[in-house]
């Protein structure tokens, strides 16, 4: 029988910033971004970093912002909320 290989995520771990957390707060969505898995809260915040363009941060946070208040979506794709 072989063993499985350990896996070991090399993703980069993005901290939350202040400014997107006082607008997640604003909008009261902070408490349902807490609830998300570990690993859409890191690709939520990834995406919207990486946008080279004010106007892109922008947008890209108000879809993620839309989407935690409607629940059941996750970058344009249907959730079922499982982790």
């Amino acid at each position: 029988m072989m063993k499985a290989a350990a896996t070991t995520l090399t993703r980069k771990i993005n901290r939350l910033p202040a400014a997107l957390k006082r607008r997640m707060e604003e909008e009261g969505v902070l408490e349902l971004y807490r609830q998300r898995p570990p690993y859409q809260r890191n690709d939520y915040l990834g995406w919207i970093d990486r946008a080279k363009q004010e106007a892109t941060k922008q947008k890209r946070t108000d879809q993620m912002i839309a989407e935690l208040k409607k629940g059941n979506v996750y970058m344009n794709m249907k959730w079922n909320g499982s982790r």
